[in-house]
């Protein structure tokens, strides 16, 4: 019988808990790159400023605004895994729950300092 406390099994990754993360913050990687790219060709299309309404213009600059965002935290995720610090919250140190990572491999924080964070913006 499995002696694990409810706590190690939220927090406790196992290898191929990792080994998904990582596929996952890869995937995520090259969508947000594509995604990228795709409207750094529409913005080049939309050189002639009649071609598209200025609305239309500020929802792709926010969309890339998002991404490189996105990216950004994938890849300093990615970069926490390779230096073997993934999974700890940058502001507690405390493990992140297994729970959050499957559903947002990039979190930097656990649950309550996320909470905290957000109370305070």
């Amino acid at each position: 019988m499995n002696h694990q406390t409810i706590d190690d099994r939220n927090t406790a990754l196992t290898i191929e808990d990792f080994a998904a993360l990582r596929e996952n913050l890869h995937e995520q990687r090259l969508f947000r790159r594509e995604q990228l790219q795709q409207l750094s060709a529409e913005a080049n299309a939309d050189a002639v400023p009649e071609r598209r309404g200025a609305a239309h213009i500020e929802v792709r600059v926010r969309l890339a605004a998002s991404a490189r965002m996105v990216l950004t935290d994938v890849e300093a995720a990615l970069d926490r895994m390779d230096q073997g610090r993934y999974g700890a919250c940058h502001l507690c140190r405390g493990p992140i729950a297994r729970e959050r990572l499957m559903i947002v491999p990039q979190a930097r924080y656990c649950a309550r300092c996320q909470q905290v964070r957000e109370a305070y913006r």
